[in-house]
């Protein structure tokens, strides 16, 4: 089976792929970028580039997702994108977030069955490289799922990532897994799960659930909650918390070189020990400091507290 890390905004960028990479890497066999947006008058913004940039990306399978609703713009990013040599390009149908959703993009584009199969029409007709998609079953009844993957296995998508979950449940309650067998036994494309994948039992149930025969997960908060997740999927070992030590450190100095002081930076790591704070029981009370320090010293205290 291929496990692939989930794209999560303003937390999986380079410097974060690169550090897993390192230390974690074992298993991973893509990794997806944060989604890039269309632009009126570029294709690309100078920080976005920054993140896809192949110098940035050395030894990494990486994809980057494009969040569009208009295949004339989604096109010009995806040709930007070939001509830096990527071969396979992600289209976001599942972002939840309301000032996303609201526009008609991401999970938003979903309420429009007819308006996204014209979409996915020109944009497959008019594409350079391999378009994947990675999809949520709907915005309000899961019945919905029943016609979208009537549209999507008109397209030849290189491979659909299910997320079971409605876009007005954001990232609440249980994913529907039935849902998501019943679209994975009626796709004509390959098929990838996501959704709250955070232990080999996870795995186990799906594949009882699509007979074996479910080739790729895509896992992204269980991989913030434990960075050895896949490693330890693919027979690995656990996290050591000399690992994440080195994990965590290298994070702090090469976000210090990209950041201008140190509150961006604390930001970024305090992101990361929101998910992580339950891998360490008996230490609720110095996590909750560290989420709340307001310098990179203090905070460099509160992490040696932690991990001991």
């Amino acid at each position: 089976m291929d496990h692939y890390l989930a794209p999560m905004e303003g937390i999986t960028g380079y410097i974060y792929r690169n550090a897993v990479k390192e230390y974690f890497g074992v298993g991973i066999a893509k990794y997806f970028t944060p989604f890039l947006v269309v632009h009126e008058k570029r294709a690309l913004t100078s920080k976005e580039m920054n993140d896809i940039s192949p110098e940035h990306n050395e030894g990494i399978n990486l994809v980057p997702q494009i969040l569009a609703d208009d295949a004339e713009g989604f096109l010009r990013v995806e040709a930007a994108l070939s001509d830096l040599g990527y071969k396979e390009v992600n289209l976001n149908l599942g972002c939840p977030s309301k000032t996303v959703a609201n526009k008609g993009r991401g999970s938003g584009f979903l309420s429009d069955p007819m308006a996204l199969d014209e979409f996915l029409m020109r944009i497959y007709e008019g594409r350079h490289s391999e378009i994947s998609i990675k999809t949520r079953i709907g915005t309000a009844d899961t019945d919905e799922f029943d016609s979208l993957i009537e549209i999507f296995n008109r397209y030849p998508v290189k491979e659909l990532t299910i997320h079971p979950r409605l876009r007005y449940e954001y990232y609440k309650g249980s994913p529907h897994r039935d849902v998501f067998y019943k679209g994975y036994a009626r796709s004509e494309n390959p098929v990838c799960y996501n959704g709250d994948v955070c232990s080999q039992a996870d795995v186990d149930e799906l594949l009882a659930g699509t007979g074996g025969r479910l080739e790729s997960v895509m896992i992204g908060r269980g991989m913030l909650k434990d960075p050895s997740l896949i490693r330890r999927l693919n027979g690995g070992a656990p996290c050591s918390k000399q690992e994440l030590k080195e994990f965590l450190k290298r994070l702090r100095l090469d976000y210090s070189q990209l950041f201008c002081g140190e509150r961006p930076v604390l930001q970024k790591l305090k992101e990361l020990w929101n998910y992580m704070g339950p891998m360490f029981p008996g230490r609720e009370a110095a996590i909750k400091s560290l989420l709340k320090c307001r310098s990179l010293s203090e905070y460099r205290v509160l992490e040696m507290q932690i991990l001991g």
